[in-house]
């Protein structure tokens, strides 16, 4: 009775791997098998019923890299196991690593309907066991590389470079009874010890749970495990049944299957563990009709759809029955930070659409457990989509603050909130372990405020989802003292609870930055460039689209504009726009990126020759300007510069001269002169001066250069693709050494010089290119890229004392310090823009705006004369090896501007411009389409309403943080304006600040920042 603790756990790890569990089930009966190796790509199951299959045998080598093997099982319940659980165990040769990352497979009946997915978690099949039936499956078995391999660098990730030979064995392939006691006496005991293991040391029921196991134990004969089964459990019966204490932390417990979308896997591979991970979540809750299952990612609904029908009516029954819910509103788990706010805007867009129409479920929350850090943008376009709660854990990981709330409000940029949860359980793939729940009641920061908190439980990352194991430990743990309370429910039932218990949370402001993970604004920069190109080339499409529409009866291409917007928005999961994915899932993305350029371009196009046809034949060229704002600048027609002055979203005539107010852009020796600036490069074809001559200012530091490339050793801790840590900016190398520098342009209109280096075995070549009548600096930047584990950075040291930086994020823009005089400032050393950043003193201020890079950081030093040099520093490239082990060995180009005398508009005019060039082609001279008298507000989108109805959407918002009131024109006549929704239904009440005026002008009042869509009814219409 007095065994030493340690010696009766000692004893019960034994009993547990030794004799219980391996006696969970009764002795085998082997099935025969086939196999059938499909060439190339997966196949569906109605091409695997007609293959001729060849004899298998359990110990067979098969699965070359990223192959899949179909095996047909035979076989016949014995007579006398009738009436018991029978389940055919597979074994494809499962290593003990974590599900979803190594061989998985999904069953069928011998007709080929699916069945549910196998993992090294979950290897049954259940039988039906009236005794003498036959048992006929097929098992479809993908022979996925482990490419975690604690992330060292390996040729897995792509199947044209995985080596060749199979990578698993095939393990037990039998007919077994599952017996019921021995399942659940492993159960109770690992509930119990588990729970034993978080008591404190003097607590009491500890030691109860201690006496009870010892009895448990001393009852069980090891060698006789299935006849003594039952008594050992009786003996467990009385400290299993005591309730929980009345104040126990309540933990509402989720099923759930995080899938990424794409990581270690490619996006084909997704679709079908998307579709193994459904089919067995519908099978379990057959026996265990308790389980509420979230789901997120309309685009994995959409798969399964497409792919699987009969999983997909399963999927339905279970939502109408409260199984399987539909959670999220988002098309994918997107990247919280790097997608521009129009595309955001669509995630939530297509997302809840999806869900209504399939499920007439109107999601409320955001779910992103994983994603990287989440923009302050989103509290407002959560409300702005009838989104109510938001949803992350990812928080856990910061490597230097603690985030001091679990449950809380969540205030953007423009002062919305949302009702915010972060699990203190810090996963998001839970297996209900003692650990797990001791780890979330003991972490919740709102102790003695709410008594609450969502615990996800399921295997997740590569899917596989919650298993009967999770579920019997639900079922203990529902009221069990010494442990929180367990229940089983939806999120919906968690957060209107935990909102009504703590409606006076706590305020966070602003954006929630991860303190971790801080190189995916950089990595895998062809896939950020494809997506930011893709984003503007869909805002043009569209804009193009609907003059063309409303100016000659265009067929607004409603079907194509809504399959290439969800193909940009599934790119922008949360490992494929980070550049955290294998080599293959990049390589498709840029694939996937021409194409959808190329069908834009041709869409674009279509409309543009549309208006152009309208027009008398021989309609000279115009340049259509999709940017919002008015633009009077050079442009390159055939390749020659010309000038035009193009309004906003709208198209103006071209000349070949500059007007009389023009100064003309020059050349003398290395200096480029246009009358607005004068820019020096020295001897090494650095930036030497840039002077502002309509301020008569100075923009770099005294004794610097600009433009100076810097290159760091890059070797984080841990996940490679992921990180840079702070230890990089030890160490760097300036690249100054030149090779050439030549003259390209030498004016009127275009002035430019280009200078090339070589340094390792790569070569840098930048264009410095200063037009007329620009107040900005154009850098083109062509990289080809051939080192290893370094980063390359593009410094600016700006002579502004500056003490935080500006950078856009979606639909406005952020404030961050220079200082580091907190930890969270501290750890803020690596920051993301969108198209511009901007640091400034009171009356002036310089701007970087790029096309496509996002990664940046500032320092802030003391000259020894005195006053204040702030380095703002692009960063252009990296080249970690996990897991793609060729990251970004390629050839790169990017634009970047330096604007002198800059503000966050005309900083928001230079990221306009540079990523939505002017676009030259025959057509009329065009009005802007809607015109808006405010230069604070920014149309941001131009398309007709997803109805078919024919109105026209604008989408637009106050972008420098003030006040506007603003009247908008438009290019047609205006019967009626309405303010909408994201999903363009009319908001709730009447809003005071949308008037339709005399004429058809609509008056608009906005708060800073603030997001508004009006639906335009079109006169006549």
């Amino acid at each position: 009775m007095h065994d030493d603790r340690a010696l009766v756990e000692g004893r019960l790890r034994r009993a547990l791997d030794q004799y219980l569990r391996p006696a969970r089930y009764g002795p085998g009966r082997p099935l025969a098998v086939e196999a059938w190796t499909a060439p190339g790509e997966p196949v569906p199951v109605t091409t695997a019923l007609a293959a001729v299959f060849e004899p298998a045998a359990v110990g067979d080598a098969w699965g070359e890299p990223w192959s899949t093997t179909w095996f047909r099982v035979r076989g016949e319940v014995p007579p006398d196991w009738a009436g018991q659980r029978v389940e055919a165990v597979v074994d494809l040769g499962f290593t003990d690593q974590w599900p979803g990352f190594q061989a998985e497979a999904m069953a069928y009946t011998a007709d080929g309907v699916p069945i549910k997915g196998i993992h090294p978690k979950n290897r049954y099949v259940t039988v039906s066991a009236a005794g003498g039936e036959p048992v006929d499956l097929l098992v479809e078995a993908a022979a996925n590389p482990a490419v975690l391999n604690n992330f060292r660098p390996t040729e897995y990730g792509d199947r044209l470079t995985a080596p060749a030979g199979p990578l698993y064995r095939l393990g037990r392939v039998e007919l077994c009874v599952l017996r019921p006691d021995v399942f659940g006496l492993v159960l109770d005991i690992e509930v119990l010890a588990e729970l034993m293991a978080e008591l404190p040391e003097r607590e009491p029921r500890r030691y109860e749970i201690l006496r009870a196991l010892e009895r448990s134990l001393d009852a069980l004969d090891l060698h006789d495990v299935p006849g003594t089964a039952a008594a050992a459990r009786k003996l467990l019966a009385d400290v299993l049944a005591r309730p929980a204490n009345a104040s126990a932390h309540r933990l509402s417990a989720v099923g759930h299957a995080h899938i990424d979308s794409a990581w270690l896997w490619p996006l084909r591979e997704t679709v079908r563990k998307a579709a193994r991970t459904f089919a067995s979540v519908t099978a379990l809750a057959l026996d265990y009709p308790e389980l509420v299952f979230a789901c997120s990612q309309a685009q994995q609904y959409a798969w399964v759809k497409a792919n699987q029908p009969a999983i997909y009516e399963r999927m339905k029954g279970a939502v109408r029955d409260g199984t399987f819910v539909p959670v999220g509103s988002m098309w994918v788990e997107a990247d919280g930070n790097l997608p521009g706010g129009e595309a955001m805007a669509r995630q939530l867009v297509h997302g809840k659409r999806f869900f209504a129409a399939e499920f007439t479920v109107d999601t409320c929350e955001i779910w992103l457990p994983d994603s990287f850090g989440y923009t302050a943008a989103f509290p407002q376009l959560a409300k702005l989509a009838g989104v109510r709660w938001f949803l992350t854990q990812k928080l856990s990981w910061n490597e230097t603050n603690r985030m001091p709330h679990h449950t809380f409000w969540w205030e953007g940029i423009d002062g919305t909130r949302v009702f915010t949860h972060f699990p203190p359980v810090d996963t998001y793939n839970s297996e209900l372990l003692g650990a797990e729940l001791a780890h979330a009641a003991h972490n919740f920061a709102e102790k003695g405020a709410a008594t609450g908190s969502l615990l996800p439980f399921g295997y997740g990352d590569g899917g596989g989802g919650p298993t009967r194991e999770m579920l019997e430990r639900a079922r203990r743990l529902a009221n069990l003292e010494g442990s929180p309370r367990v229940v089983v429910e939806s999120p919906a039932d968690f957060f209107t609870r935990a909102h009504h218990e703590y409606p006076d949370a706590p305020v966070w402001v602003g954006e929630l930055y991860l303190e971790n993970h801080r190189a995916t604004f950089t990595t895998q920069t062809k896939t950020k460039a494809g997506n930011r190109r893709s984003e503007h080339l869909l805002r043009e499409a569209e804009l193009w689209s609907t003059v063309a529409a409303l100016r000659t009866g265009f067929d607004y291409p409603y079907d194509e504009l809504d399959r290439l917007w969800k193909d940009v928005l599934l790119h922008q999961f949360h490992d494929i726009l980070p550049g955290s994915s294998i080599a293959w899932v990049h390589r498709e993305a840029r694939e996937a990126y021409q194409r959808i350029a190329d069908d834009l371009t041709a869409l674009i196009g279509r409309a543009v020759a549309a208006l152009g046809g309208a027009e008398p034949v021989g309609s000279a060229p115009v340049a259509f300007n999709a940017a919002p704002q008015d633009r009077a600048e050079v442009v390159l027609a055939d390749g020659r510069p010309q000038w035009t002055v193009a309004p906003g979203l709208g198209a103006g005539a071209l000349a070949a001269d500059l007007p009389d107010d023009v100064k003309p852009s020059t050349v003398d020796g290395r200096a480029l002169d246009n009358g607005l600036l004068r820019v020096e490069l020295d001897g090494d074809g650095l930036l030497a001066s840039v002077r502002d001559l309509v301020a008569d200012r100075e923009v770099l530091a005294p004794g610097t250069r600009g433009g100076v490339a810097h290159l760091h050793p890059d070797h984080p801790t841990r996940w490679d693709a992921w990180n840079i840590d702070r230890h990089y900016l030890r160490q760097r190398v300036e690249l100054t050494a030149v090779d050439d520098i030549d003259v390209l342009e030498t004016g009127p209109l275009l002035a430019a010089i280009r200078v090339r280096r070589t340094f390792g075995g790569s070569t840098l070549t930048q264009t410095y290119r200063l037009a007329a009548g620009a107040r900005r600096l154009d850098i083109d930047t062509e990289v080809d890229w051939r080192e290893s584990e370094k980063v390359l950075k593009l410094a600016f040291p700006l002579d502004v004392h500056a003490d935080r930086s500006t950078a856009e994020i979606q639909f406005g823009h952020v404030h961050r310090p220079t200082h580091a005089n907190t930890s969270w400032d501290h750890a803020r050393f690596e920051l993301y823009a969108h198209r511009w950043v901007l640091v400034a003193e009171p009356g002036y201020g310089v701007a970087l705006a790029n096309d496509s890079t996002y990664g940046y950081d500032v320092d802030r030093t003391t000259r020894p004369e005195g006053g204040t040099t702030t380095t703002v520093r692009l960063t252009l490239l990296r080249a970690p090896h996990s897991p793609d082990p060729r990251t970004d060995v390629d050839t790169h180009r990017f634009t970047h501007a330096l604007v002198p005398g800059a503000d966050a508009r005309s900083a928001a005019d230079a990221g306009y411009a540079l990523n939505l060039p002017l676009r030259v082609a025959p057509g009329p001279v065009l009005p802007m389409l809607v015109a808006v008298d405010h230069p604070a507000v920014r149309v941001e989108a131009v398309k007709l309403a997803d109805d078919r109805r024919g109105d026209v959407i604008v989408r637009l918002y106050e972008s420098v943080g003030g006040r506007a009131s603003a009247t908008l024109r438009a290019a047609f006549p205006v019967a009626e304006a309405r303010e909408v929704d994201l999903l363009e239904r009319d908001l709730a009440g009447d809003r005071a600040g949308v008037e339709l005026r005399a004429g058809g002008a609509v008056g608009i009042t906005l708060r800073p920042f603030q997001i508004a869509t009006l639906r335009l009814r079109r006169g006549g219409a």
